[in-house]
C-alpha cells in the first residue's frame, strides 16, 4: 500500500442504482485527507432523490453540508461544466472513479464520446495513461454491455462490478457498501480498513 499524502482524484456518479457507493467513496477518501472533483450527471441527481431522499435545489450547498467536517477538501463540478479544471490533461490528478457507472456514461467513454464534463474528464485520464475506474451496476449485461466493458479493459480501464462479497462475513447493508469501495481503493492503492481481508483475523 501505499502511503497516506493527500492526493487529487475525480469521482463521477451517475443515475446507475447504486448512489449511496459513490457517497461512500466520497467520504472514504475525504477522510483521508484526500481532494476530491465531484461530478454528477442529471440522471445520478435524480437517483440521490430516489434512493437516498437528497431533494435539492442548492446542489453546491448541499454537498458542501454533506461532506462538512472532513480532512480533505471537496471541489464540486456542474456536468455541463466543459471548462472545468479536470476537463484538461494539465490539471493533475491521480485517477478517476465512476461510481455507480450507468451503462450509458460507460458506452459513451468507450466510444470517446466527451459531450459532458464527466465523459471529457474520463476521456482525460485515458489520453494522461492515468488510472480509471468504472463500477457498472447493471443485470441482466447484454453483448453490447459485454463488448464495451471489454474494449475499455483492454485500454487499461479497471472494470469492478458492483458485486460485494460474503466470504468476509458481512452482517448488514454498510459492510457490503463498504466492501465495494474498498475494492475500488484497492485497486487505486490507496490503504483503507473498510473491511475485513481474507486470512485476517475476525
Amino acid at each position: 500500500m501505499t502511503e497516506r499524502s493527500p492526493k487529487q482524484f475525480v469521482v463521477g456518479i451517475t443515475g446507475a442504482s447504486g448512489s449511496i457507493y459513490g457517497v461512500r467513496l466520497i467520504e472514504s477518501l475525504l477522510s483521508l485527507g484526500h481532494s476530491v472533483h465531484l461530478v454528477i450527471s442529471s440522471a445520478g441527481w435524480r437517483v440521490f432523490k430516489e434512493e437516498l431522499g437528497f431533494a435539492v435545489t442548492d446542489r453546491e450547498g448541499f454537498l458542501n453540508e454533506q461532506f462538512r467536517g472532513y480532512p480533505g477538501s471537496l471541489h464540486y463540478h456542474p456536468a455541463a461544466d466543459i471548462g472545468a479544471s479536470i476537463a484538461s490533461g494539465s490539471f493533475r490528478t491521480e485517477g478517476m472513479i465512476i461510481m455507480p457507472c450507468s451503462m450509458g456514461t460507460l458506452s459513451a467513454v468507450a466510444h470517446g464520446s466527451s459531450d459532458n464534463l464527466m465523459t471529457r474528464a474520463a476521456d482525460v485520464m485515458l489520453k494522461e495513461g492515468r488510472p480509471l475506474v468504472l463500477v457498472p451496476r447493471e443485470t441482466p449485461l447484454h453483448a453490447i454491455h459485454l463488448e464495451n466493458m471489454l474494449k475499455l479493459s483492454r485500454l487499461g480501464v479497471k472494470i469492478i462490478p458492483a458485486m460485494p462479497a460474503f466470504y468476509f462475513g458481512p452482517t448488514s447493508v454498510d459492510d457490503l457498501i463498504n466492501f465495494m469501495v474498498g475494492k475500488v481503493l484497492d485497486s487505486l492503492n490507496i490503504e483503507h480498513t473498510l473491511f475485513r481481508r481474507w486470512g485476517e483475523e475476525a
